[in-house]
């Protein structure tokens, strides 16, 4: 079977998994699990507090070194999407596969696959790895319970590759993010005698306002960063809810508010800018992913730059895993078939084959080349 259609045959299996984000993915572990096992792999299973999802560790070869290939089980929703066709079956529509996850992040997952297969029959000469990790699509929520198991089960990898979609360019750093609620109260009362109590809502809309004026300080005079197409931190009011019904004053209303933050900022110090200490509200840190900010001057990236055959290196505004391995002190950076721009997170959601080949290639490439790549030390 050409490589290509291996990687096909592959991804059209993942895609037929559910794995929505917060919902269970264990049909999807339970059959990479005994894909990789086939192909002689080591495997660590690490399941989620609840029991409902699963991550994986697996390893061919022996010994420190080698690559360390990073991926998400989950997908977004489709939910509220209008979709052509069944997205949880995979389209192949000319030189285009089309279905939920292909861009992200299946279509590397299956590339990654599709190497492992081959590595019983010819194995690699340093350690190929895989991790696959759950609910990253709602705030890398998977990977820290997993992190901790990275180097004492696969040892220490050369490099770290997450494979989000970068159109196959080198990608050395994102911002990281905090999500928080913010629970604001007023007074229950009539809404026929309003004036007499304090508004919920009212109080909810004035951290908005200032959230927003904030917003407009960090693109006036804040920290930048001009390789990011949003070279300044961000903040960002995305969900209010409170109110019962039209004729009772609110007591209590929700924002849910997020800071991304570039990696030389604390997302502390610009949230000590807005009015957090009332009476009147109470804020809570949700989730929190840390940023990447890989060393640049790393000759490494030069060797491994040129293999991709794509212009770069670049950094992008979506968050991945990828600070999590920077952080226990491994070599990571991100490049992943697919374009997030036209394809992440949308309805028809797809990947050119070409993509999937030129990421085949890439990573086959970088594997048999490791010694020389590394050389450079």
């Amino acid at each position: 079977m050409d490589d290509i259609d291996d990687i096909i045959e592959i991804l059209k299996t993942l895609v037929g998994f559910k794995t929505v984000a917060n919902e269970p993915n264990l049909d999807l572990i339970d059959w990479v699990e005994n894909f990789l096992a086939e192909a002689c792999f080591r495997i660590k299973r690490i399941p989620s507090p609840c029991g409902r999802k699963a991550g994986l560790l697996a390893k061919f070869g022996n010994g420190d070194g080698g690559i360390l290939y990073s991926a998400h089980s989950d997908v977004v929703s489709t939910q509220g999407q209008d979709w052509t066709s069944d997205p949880f079956a995979l389209q192949r529509i000319g030189e285009r596969v089309i279905g939920r996850g292909t861009t992200d992040m299946k279509g590397f997952l299956a590339c990654m696959l599709a190497q492992a297969r081959k590595c019983r029959d010819m194995p690699p000469a340093k350690p190929f790895m895989i991790a696959l990790s759950w609910d990253e699509e709602i705030g890398c929520r998977g990977i820290p319970h997993m992190i901790d198991q990275v180097v004492p089960f696969l040892g220490c990898p050369d490099l770290v590759i997450v494979g989000e979609p970068t159109e196959m360019q080198l990608c050395l750093g994102h911002k990281g993010k905090v999500s928080y609620k913010a629970i604001c109260y007023g007074e229950a009362g009539h809404s026929a005698l309003a004036p007499n109590f304090k508004n919920a809502l009212h109080v909810a809309a004035k951290f908005i306002l200032e959230t927003s004026d904030l917003q407009l300080r960090l693109a006036k005079s804040g920290t930048r960063d001009d390789a990011y197409s949003i070279p300044y931190s961000t903040v960002h009011a995305g969900i209010i809810r409170g109110g019962v019904t039209l004729n009772i004053v609110p007591a209590t209303a929700e924002v849910s508010f997020e800071i991304r933050h570039l990696t030389t900022e604390e997302p502390a110090n610009i949230l000590s800018e807005l009015d957090t200490n009332s009476e009147s509200m109470k804020i809570s840190t949700v989730y929190q992913y840390p940023g990447l900010s890989t060393n640049e001057a790393d000759p490494v990236w030069k060797s491994v730059q040129a293999l991709t055959n794509v212009p770069g290196p670049i950094k992008v505004a979506f968050g991945t895993e990828a600070g999590f391995f920077a952080n226990i002190g491994l070599r990571t950076v991100v490049i992943g078939p697919g374009s997030m721009d036209s394809d992440g997170h949308q309805p028809d959601e797809g990947i050119d084959i070409d993509q999937l080949r030129k990421c085949s290639d890439f990573c086959r490439t970088l594997q048999h080349g490791l010694q020389s790549v590394l050389r450079v030390d």
